[in-house]
């Protein structure tokens, strides 16, 4: 599977990006959302795994719209992991196209399977769940 990591902590970027390789998935990962947008549209991945706090115009919220909005990316799964526990930060991933919503710190074996379920679902179902694993 091609896994897109738009996360702006180096090391938390790298730690999900070692973590996710080492089960065979292939990885890219950018540091911002203008970068993580552009590269989900230049090459849709199987899964997105998205922070919500990003540097720059574009925060996580605004990823999901965006790639929610483009019919490339529409179906695409997207996994929130964010330091946000709130309901309403849950709820406002959803509302803005959120798959699921894992908090930090995160189970890296509940985010594998979760990946590895959602990659080999049917894109056009995929619904949004509130609550993390």
């Amino acid at each position: 599977m091609q896994i897109l990591i738009i996360e702006d902590s180096d090391s938390i970027r790298h730690l999900i990006e070692t973590l996710v390789a080492a089960r065979g998935h292939r990885v890219e990962a950018v540091p911002n959302g203008a970068k993580g947008v552009d590269a989900a549209l230049t090459r849709p991945p199987d899964v997105i795994l998205l922070d919500l706090f990003l540097p720059g115009s574009v925060d996580g919220f605004d990823v999901c719209r965006k790639l929610r909005a483009a019919e490339s990316t529409r179906a695409v799964p997207i996994i929130v992991i964010s330091s946000l526990t709130d309901d309403a930060s849950k709820l406002r991933a959803a509302e803005a196209g959120a798959t699921a919503y894992y908090t930090k710190p995160f189970s890296p074996t509940a985010l594998l399977k979760e990946i590895e379920s959602l990659g080999s679902r049917d894109r056009g179902t995929t619904r949004a769940r509130l609550t993390s694993p």
